[in-house]
């Protein structure tokens, strides 16, 4: 009868301290993480893969400090931020570069309709949580990184520090025509994200034109700071990589993406109307957290009707109301974070070291 009262009596401790003591204890989703194969590069860039929001990421990270998260656009990879990781990283930083969900070594679900901002948002709040970052974090997005980064702030402000977004401007939500009727109005359907709407149509080209070494080429390089037209056969043509890519870096991403393809990320262009429609709640909301807009003066993106005045002369400013800066880089493209990689790095470290 005693042996059965001292039983019950530890019991019931285990009970009340369990709570305390599972602090102590290892996380084992955290534990399985970390016991996971995480390798370095030659940089000492460390990679591995995580489970986020139901698919498995690759994550590229470097550094100890306070967390910089860096979202990639299209088409393109977490090696697009290759120099910001190192260089943020040796001033203090942890640089978290993901691919991000349909690229290199992250999951593609198939679906178009997995890629909305609900779906790529919740990937990069799950990989925080994963990563154990709490406290807020300072964000870096450039092309659809930055139009995903710009909903990150609006449907988590309470997760993000500051903001640095390169090329493309907010574009608030409007009433009205839907987005991808909207362009096909104003550029006509061989506009390239007109283009892109059919699944396995663009894809079948890009595979008869020669697979990702002529589509990698064609967007790289484009330096016209106007419309990008792809009318079919446009693919065809072997252009010489701009100046700021080398040969070795080409075949990084060409690696990636013909074993990948290209369907995840022009997936993204295919929720264009979903998102407009799932994001109605937040129309005429604005952006709550401190940003500054860099963007090449021969980027494609600002030379689209309206944006340049949308930016300077008060539009930008009233739906983005903490914007503190706006850099135009005289002379420079739209993958400006590659092609101007120490002015980008100062300009990120600049405005993150006054919080």
């Amino acid at each position: 009868m005693l042996l059965d009262r001292l039983n019950r009596i530890i019991s019931a401790l285990c009970r009340l301290l369990s709570p305390l003591l599972s602090h102590l204890r290892p996380n084992p989703v955290n534990a399985a993480m970390s016991a996971a194969a995480a390798t370095t590069d030659a940089d000492g860039i460390t990679h591995r893969s995580i489970s986020a929001n139901g698919i498995t990421l690759h994550i590229a990270e470097n550094g100890t400090g306070a967390p910089i998260l860096f979202i990639h656009g299209f088409p393109e990879l977490w090696y697009s931020w290759r120099h910001q990781i190192l260089a943020l990283s040796s001033l203090g930083y942890r640089a978290i570069a993901p691919d991000m969900r349909g690229y290199g070594g992250t999951d593609a679900p198939r679906e178009a309709r997995e890629y909305t901002y609900c779906h790529v948002v919740g990937d990069l709040i799950a990989v925080l949580d994963e990563l154990g970052v709490e406290e807020k974090v300072f964000v870096v997005g450039h092309d659809w990184g930055a139009a995903v980064a710009w909903w990150l702030c609006l449907f988590r402000p309470d997760r993000v520090k500051a903001l640095v977004n390169l090329s493309v401007a907010f574009t608030a939500r409007k009433k009205g025509r839907r987005p991808v009727e909207a362009l096909r109005g104003a550029y006509g359907d061989e506009y390239y994200m007109c283009r892109f709407q059919v699944p396995g149509e663009i894809e079948a080209e890009i595979e008869e034109a020669g697979g990702a070494n002529q589509v990698l080429r064609k967007f790289f390089a484009y330096r016209h700071p106007g419309p990008l037209y792809l009318p079919k056969g446009a693919l065809k043509e072997t252009i010489p990589l701009p100046e700021w890519l080398t040969e070795q870096d080409f075949a990084y991403y060409c690696k990636e993406f013909e074993r990948t393809g290209f369907a995840g990320g022009l997936n993204y262009y295919r929720v264009l109307n979903l998102n407009w429609e799932i994001t109605a709640p937040w129309t005429g909301a604005q952006v709550q957290v401190p940003v500054k807009f860099i963007v090449g003066d021969v980027d494609l993106t600002y030379a689209m009707p309206g944006v340049k005045d949308y930016i300077h002369k008060g539009g930008m400013k009233k739906d983005v109301p903490f914007l503190q800066e706006v850099v135009i880089l005289e002379g420079v493209g739209h993958f400006l974070q590659q092609e101007k990689p120490d002015e980008i790095s100062k300009h990120i470290y600049d405005f993150f070291k006054t919080f």
